[in-house]
């Protein structure tokens, strides 16, 4: 949006954002809050997460982010006077709200131990991936659509392009047709685990560590410490990065060119963190980050009060470096670490506070960044370095790694921290914890394992009780138009359909363990109107 902002197309249409210090004081207050309004739409959003997350499941409320987000976009794009322009970027911020404070819960909750981390990772390089074809965009257009408002309205426009695609692959409500599964801890929580049969070894572990979470959990806590996580990622100074590009005293063309460069380089090193993540661990690289953005704006202090041409070169080379620590320590991990370290009962709501503690503080961010360099010119750089100071510690003496654990471990962490009296940070580097769902965490815990497999069998038995009947409904619709149409249920828990006394037909039903239909797979020759009805 920064880049937006000086683009001469965008000043005739939103004079009101034009800053230059002569014509009006407040256009500099305007031209922020356009950009900040959209923290605030986010921030909405994010707490909107509160009510419709775990009602909607993972699936559908990205599916709503994402429409909204479509809509907001298309207002932007169509925006001929700055209220209409405010409006819209508060409603694309509200679906961009849902989004963030959901899929990182959403990749958590599908992604094993081992490799949550590198997957979550990846999120975290796309959001520098987008910041870099924006720029590049931008620059483009700027070039371009000199003589047209599309110099804007395109860059805009195109957003729309990247939020389809999510669309399209959540909208199906059904787990059936979609090729996005919902998340098996969200489908454990209201009925049902995973596209296996319920026998299984691993998904007995899973199911029987998630409902000791839902058993015994609390919130102990750990929401506190996502969304101070979040605070933290903001109140590093990442956002001073562009406003600090349009201080150099460069002409329009050159600071395209040097932000759109910056953009690259973020992204690029984003990908450091995806491949080591999992083995250096979460607290390494959160100390990591801190400790150099803290040096960093150390030297941009000290570069800025010489204040000649040289320094300007030098304070634009460490902008790189910055980006480069914070990239490597904080940028995807502010999506990691809050949806691991919270409990299941409390995920959705958890991750809706820590989103919005990351859009209220970059908001505010946003919002005090131009008066505090007119006011305390490179003073505002010993800010930000006392707060990345502030991190460090924090982070060492209170934030427990979660490397190589799995959700359903963490509560048994915080258990064993909080029966002894000690700190989870020492906690989470024993060797010797019992893996969550083993009767060893059970006892921890407190929960009665043969009670809760009584439980969990009076269920399977209830789920299969449903299938039966379920199926039974629909075939008697089938026979109808058939001589004869017969069902079991087989040793396997597969759902045999045999019609006419001809060679047999399979329609296969895996049965979830909470007793769903899921995923159709059909052998020989069925008729559309029997896969219209079965494959609902």
């Amino acid at each position: 949006m920064s880049a937006l902002l000086s683009a001469n197309q965008f000043e005739k249409v939103f004079p009101q954002t034009v800053a230059n210090g002569v014509d009006d004081a407040n256009h500099a207050t305007l031209q922020s809050f356009v950009v900040a309004i959209y923290e605030i739409g986010c921030l909405f959003g994010a707490l909107a997460n509160l009510w419709v997350g775990d009602r909607l499941g993972r699936r559908r409320t990205i599916f709503l982010g994402g429409a909204i987000m479509i809509v907001g976009a298309i207002l932007q794009a169509t925006s001929f006077g700055y209220a209409q322009f405010v409006v819209a970027r508060i409603v694309t911020g509200f679906g961009n709200g849902l989004n963030t404070s959901t899929v990182p819960s959403y990749h958590a909750e599908c992604s094993p131990a081992a490799r949550r981390g590198s997957f979550i990772m990846i999120e975290g390089a796309l959001i520098p991936f987008g910041i870099m074809i924006s720029y590049w965009i931008d620059f483009a257009w700027y070039l371009l659509g000199e003589d047209s408002s599309a110099q804007w309205r395109v860059p805009i426009a195109l957003q729309i392009l990247l939020a389809c695609p999510s669309n399209q692959n959540s909208k199906s409500l059904n787990a059936d047709s979609s090729p996005v599964a919902e998340s098996p801890r969200w489908l454990a929580k209201h009925a049902a685990l995973e596209d296996k049969p319920y026998t299984s070894e691993s998904v007995q572990l899973t199911f029987h560590g998630i409902h000791e979470a839902i058993a015994i959990e609390t919130g102990g806590g750990r929401g506190d410490r996502s969304a101070l996580q979040e605070c933290f990622q903001q109140i590093s100074g990442i956002n001073l990065i562009t406003l600090l590009f349009q201080r150099l005293g460069l002409n329009d063309v050159d600071a395209r060119i040097i932000a759109a460069a910056n953009g690259t380089e973020f992204f690029l090193a984003s990908l450091i963190a995806i491949f080591i993540i999992d083995r250096v661990g979460r607290r390494p690289l959160m100390l990591f980050g801190a400790i150099g953005q803290m040096l960093t704006m150390v030297l941009l202090a000290i570069l800025g009060s010489i204040d000649n041409s040289a320094s300007e070169i030098v304070s634009a080379v460490l902008l790189f470096v910055f980006n480069s620590f914070f990239a490597i320590g904080w940028l995807g991990m502010t999506w990691l670490y809050p949806a691991e370290i919270v409990g299941l009962r409390i995920r959705a709501p958890a991750n809706a506070f820590s989103t919005a503690s990351n859009w209220i503080f970059n908001f505010m961010v946003v919002m005090v960044a131009g008066p505090a360099f007119t006011n305390i010119t490179w003073r505002t750089y010993i800010v930000f370095a006392s707060l990345n100071a502030f991190i460090v510690p924090v982070v060492y003496f209170f934030f427990p790694e979660t490397a190589g654990r799995s959700l359903e471990d963490m509560d048994v962490i915080f258990a064993i921290a909080y029966n002894e009296h000690v700190s989870p940070v020492g906690v989470s580097f024993r060797k010797d914890l019992p893996v969550a769902g083993s009767p060893e965490a059970d006892a921890l815990l407190g929960v009665d394992s043969r009670e809760q497999e009584q439980t969990s069998e009076k269920k399977i038995r209830a789920a299969n009780t449903y299938c039966v009947w379920h199926a039974a409904t629909i075939f008697s619709d089938l026979d109808r138009s058939h001589n004869t149409t017969m069902w079991a249920l087989d040793h396997s828990h597969h759902l045999i359909l045999v019609r006419d006394g001809r060679a047999p037909h399979y329609c296969k039903y895996v049965l979830l363990t909470m007793g769903t239909l899921q995923t159709g797979v059909f052998h020989g020759s069925i008729t559309a109107a029997e896969r219209s009805m079965i494959s609902r």
